[in-house]
């Protein structure tokens, strides 16, 4: 079965362009109680101010739980059905494990006013933590720019962040969410990718990993300069959204980026 998103391309959707969005990025531990983990979520979702645009961690409700495959994917719908309540005025961005055709996917999904307003499968499975073994990949071809509330999104899950195909994919977007479960041996890494990416593309990087010991917890927000910021203890980092200056260094370092 291909996996075919639910929103349109950046280039077709039509929306209504709001201002005054916050972006945040997600930094929590998950334990082995899911609906904790959910709660979590749903507890940080809340508190953040309308027109918040979140990341959270790869798989930051059930983490990879390969022993308790069953129990996963029937949390799903019920976790799904609690974000889309949540997402009311916030756009929400996050992966879980869902099961379709009898094959098992690591979706990305965006959340924004009580729907599921984009879905795709991760393209780029990690084969050294077995990813391959548990799930299947889905297609590079469904990696594309969303538009939601008047923001071009481009999403990497995690290992996906290394593919310079999908680099190219992604030129465009105003804001690259990046949830990740990246491992604590490869830190470095990740700090230069998600800052290298916003280098590249001249635009606000969000990326989540998760607080588990044997991640970076390197969740953190870098702006269209490049400027990084961690959120250190902080579960909820904030930072404007500006796309006044997406527009001054796309003009000021001109490379082509429309």
């Amino acid at each position: 079965m291909p996996i075919i998103p639910k929103a349109h391309s950046a280039l077709t959707m039509t929306s209504k362009i709001s201002s005054g969005h916050t972006l945040c990025s997600l930094l929590f531990e998950t334990t082995p109680d899911y609906e904790k983990n959910l709660q979590t979520l749903l507890s940080l979702i809340d508190k953040a101010e309308d027109n918040s645009l979140l990341v959270a961690a790869e798989v930051c409700l059930t983490s990879y739980d390969y022993e308790n495959m069953d129990a996963m994917l029937s949390f799903a719908p019920h976790a799904i059905e609690a974000l889309k309540k949540a997402s009311r005025n916030k756009i929400i961005i996050m992966t879980m494990l869902e099961e379709r055709d009898a094959k098992v996917y690591n979706f990305a999904k965006v959340f924004h006013n009580g729907e599921v307003v984009y879905e795709r499968a991760k393209a780029k499975l990690f084969r050294f933590g077995d990813e391959h073994k548990y799930m299947q990949e889905g297609s590079v071809d469904d990696f594309q720019i969303i538009e939601v509330d008047g923001i071009k999104i481009a999403i990497f899950i995690c290992f996906e962040l290394r593919f310079k195909e999908l680099w190219c994919r992604s030129e465009g977007a105003d804001v690259i969410a990046v949830p990740s479960w990246w491992g604590e041996l490869r830190s470095e890494h990740f700090s230069i990718l998600t800052q290298s990416l916003a280098l590249m593309n001249q635009c606000y990087v969000v990326a989540s990993d998760s607080k588990n010991e044997e991640c970076t917890a390197l969740s953190g927000i870098i702006d269209p300069q490049a400027n990084v910021q961690r959120n250190g203890n902080k579960p909820c980092l904030k930072q404007a959204y500006s796309k006044k200056e997406i527009s001054l260094m796309r003009r000021y370092m001109d490379v082509g980026i429309g």
